[in-house]
């Protein structure tokens, strides 16, 4: 496969992109939604599709008002395509490779998974694998499930994965956000329409889109919060600080409820989000051992 990118391909950096270019628009179902995915115009998209055709000398997608649809040669090609990004990221890491390093990992997490939960995991790679040099992101359930499509993530652990063939999906823990207070008497406790339980100093904390959704249906006149904040752990820190309220989850909040500098928000929705690990089934079967042993006794600590 190597010799296949390096020498019949042409350009390593120019094939790659075309690969990723031609699995995004594969993903979307669109060259419209292709463009934004990998930042790039649709003229762009359209080239580098057009490329690809040539180059195979088939047509690779049916093209139509309505989106984009593999051809039986495109359906062909789809395997190489994300074989041959895997090959590149897979050399690209172990070139860059560290004396004392074995093999190294690019892990993947919704941006709310990272305090409590994945950070501790972290550490305990750490302390378990000191040999694996990993690299880590964030990002929404869609971007981290896109990229392990395109063989740049060997891990994704989120909330709303997608079913895809040759993955494997394991259930981790369910999540549960709460909303909680800094103020001597919630808001909640004193009753009255929905968006009232939250207060006046209220925070609104972005945990993706699944709650964006469960948000605005349970609080629908709350159009534009007073505070708004990306970091659930700038969150915390305000709240710790500042008499407020905010949506944060339950596994955050062991210490600041028992020792009374946080209270629940008497009759407020509480939102449950099932967390995932989310990996491909042909990857290295001794680090995956490795890193689903450590997530599974992490979450099994923070379900606890």
């Amino acid at each position: 496969m190597a010799n296949f990118i390096l020498v019949a391909w042409g350009t390593p950096v120019l094939d790659i992109d075309l690969a990723r270019t031609f699995l995004a628009v594969v993903d979307s179902g669109s060259f419209v939604e292709a463009a934004k995915r990998v930042y790039v115009t649709q003229s762009t998209v359209s080239t580098r599709i057009r490329t690809l055709e040539d180059r195979l000398g088939k047509p690779l997608f049916e093209r139509s008002k309505a989106g984009a649809v593999l051809t039986p040669a495109g359906a062909q090609f789809h395997k190489h395509a994300v074989a041959m990004i895997r090959v590149w990221e897979q050399a690209r890491l172990e070139v860059s490779l560290p004396p004392g390093y074995q093999a190294a990992l690019t892990v993947g997490g919704q941006y709310s998974l990272w305090d409590g939960f994945l950070l501790d995991w972290l550490a305990r790679m750490r302390a378990k694998a000191p040999e694996v040099a990993i690299r880590t992101l964030s990002g929404i359930s869609s971007a981290l499930m896109q990229r392990l499509v395109e063989g740049t993530l060997d891990f994704g652990v989120m909330y709303t994965p997608q079913g895809r063939p040759g993955f494997e999906v394991e259930l981790l823990f369910e999540e549960e956000l709460v909303l909680v207070s800094s103020e001597p008497r919630p808001a909640g406790a004193q009753g009255g329409k929905p968006g009232s339980r939250l207060g006046r100093n209220y925070i609104y904390i972005d945990w993706g889109p699944e709650f964006q959704v469960d948000h605005s249906l349970n609080f629908p006149d709350i159009v534009t919060p007073g505070l708004y904040m990306e970091l659930g752990s700038l969150g915390l820190k305000y709240l710790l600080q500042n008499r407020a309220s905010a949506y944060l989850p339950r596994r955050l909040l062991t210490a600041p409820l028992v020792e009374g500098h946080l209270k629940l928000v008497p009759q407020a929705p509480v939102f449950h989000y099932p967390a995932y690990v989310v990996y491909p089934a042909a990857g290295d079967p001794e680090v995956t051992d490795l890193v689903l042993k450590a997530l599974r006794s992490v979450a099994k600590q923070t379900a606890s």
